[in-house]
């Protein structure tokens, strides 16, 4: 994907499954957001599957709501999400070899034409890059305490 997105990557202590039963539960995203901006989840199945929506709080300077839908789906191996806009937040899971998980959450930019995405990355780049970085260290302490527990 290169430059048609923002990625932040971390290995997990914990399998797949339990990374992923984090993520395809929209209840748990605010648990998980290193953005700051979801506040609570309004609507939606308790497991994402591909094709379900969901719904949630969100505030950035205003509150709002936005509606997602699941657009790539494998479980315990890949989900991602979007909303009326034509990037995705994705999250790609890899079993490492001590029973861990090597996971990276994309911005993914790359549905939509080089000068749209040429303006997008201008004025959330560098915020999103941020969130990507601190969603990684909530997901990470979120699945460790989940596996331990």
């Amino acid at each position: 994907m290169g430059s048609k997105s923002r990625s932040a990557g971390t290995t997990i202590a914990a399998p797949p499954s339990v990374v992923f039963a984090i993520l395809s539960d929209p209840r748990q995203h605010t648990r998980i957001d290193g953005s700051g901006t979801v506040r609570a989840t309004v609507s939606g199945p308790e497991r994402l599957e591909l094709g379900s929506e969901f719904g949630m709080d969100m505030k950035n300077g205003a509150k709002y709501k936005i509606k997602n839908k699941v657009v790539e789906f494998e479980p315990d191996r890949l989900i991602a999400w979007r909303h009326k806009g034509k990037h995705r937040w994705r999250y790609e899971l890899t079993p490492t070899n001590g029973g861990g998980t090597q996971v990276v959450e994309t911005w993914d930019l790359a549905h939509y034409d080089p000068v749209s995405r040429a303006a997008l990355k201008a004025l959330f780049g560098s915020r999103t890059q941020k969130a990507l970085d601190e969603t990684m260290v909530k997901l990470k302490a979120a699945a460790e305490a989940d596996a331990a527990g």
